[in-house]
C-alpha cells in the first residue's frame, strides 16, 4: 500500500474554503479513481497548514493518478492561497485502527529522520513495542505509519477521538516519542497537531 501526501501552508482564513472543496470535488473525483483507496485531509486553522493524503493499492495506481491529482491539487492551492507546497510519496509500513474516528477527532503527526539502513528495523520496534502502548491510551483511534526508504524518513499519525483526548495524551506521547528515537538512534524533525478535517481511508489492518 502507497501513499502521496500534500502538505499546504497558506491563508488560516481559507482553510475552510479548503475543506469544504476537498469535501464536495476532491474526494468525489479521487473516489473514482482505479486503486485509490481513501483520502484524509488534517487541519491547523490557526497556521493554515492542510495535510491531504491519499492512499494507493499499489505503486502503479498512484503513479497511473498523477495527472489528474495534479489537477485536483492545483484547484485545492489556489483555494488555500498556498505560499508553500510539499509532495511526498511513502510506503504505508503500519495502519492500526481501534475504533473510527468521529466527527471531533484530532491527530498529532510527527516526523523522524532514521539512520541509513535502519528503516525496516524502525517499522518492526514501531509494531513490536510501540503500536501496544498507543493502543491502551485513553480516547486513542488509530495510528499510521509512513516510510520513505530512500531518503530514510517516516511520520506517524496518532489520530484521538478529540482535542481533549488529544491534549490528555501529551506528555505521554513526548515520553514514547523520546524514548523510541533513542532506542532506533532515529530525529524527531517535527511534531504538530491538527483536526482530522476529512477521514475517508480505507486502507486495511496492517500491524
Amino acid at each position: 500500500m502507497y501513499a502521496r501526501t500534500t502538505s499546504v501552508r497558506g491563508d488560516p482564513r481559507a482553510v475552510d474554503d479548503g475543506i469544504a472543496l476537498a469535501r464536495s470535488e476532491v474526494w468525489p473525483r479521487l473516489e473514482r479513481m482505479d486503486g485509490c483507496v481513501g483520502m484524509s485531509m488534517l487541519a491547523d486553522r490557526a497556521a493554515g497548514w492542510c495535510i491531504v493524503t491519499t492512499a494507493w493499492a499499489g505503486e502503479d495506481a498512484m503513479r497511473a493518478s498523477a495527472d489528474e491529482v495534479q489537477e485536483l491539487r492545483r484547484h485545492l492551492d489556489e483555494v488555500l492561497r498556498a505560499e508553500t507546497v510539499d509532495i511526498a510519496e511513502w510506503d504505508i509500513a503500519v495502519f492500526h485502527r481501534s475504533r473510527p474516528p468521529g466527527e471531533a477527532a484530532c491527530v498529532r503527526v510527527t516526523w523522524i529522520d532514521v539512520p541509513d539502513g535502519q528503516v525496516d528495523g524502525t517499522v518492526d520496534a514501531f509494531r513490536m513495542s510501540l503500536l501496544p502502548r498507543l493502543d491502551d491510551l485513553p480516547g486513542f483511534c488509530s495510528v499510521s505509519l509512513l516510510v520513505d526508504r530512500l531518503t530514510h524518513r517516516a511520520v506517524a499519525a496518532v489520530t484521538y477521538e478529540d482535542r481533549a483526548a488529544m491534549e490528555r495524551t501529551r506528555e505521554q506521547g513526548v515520553a514514547l516519542r523520546e524514548e523510541f528515537s533513542r532506542a532506533m538512534g532515529s530525529t524527531i524533525t517535527e511534531v504538530a497537531e491538527f483536526d482530522l478535517a476529512l477521514a475517508h481511508l480505507r486502507v486495511p489492518e496492517m500491524a
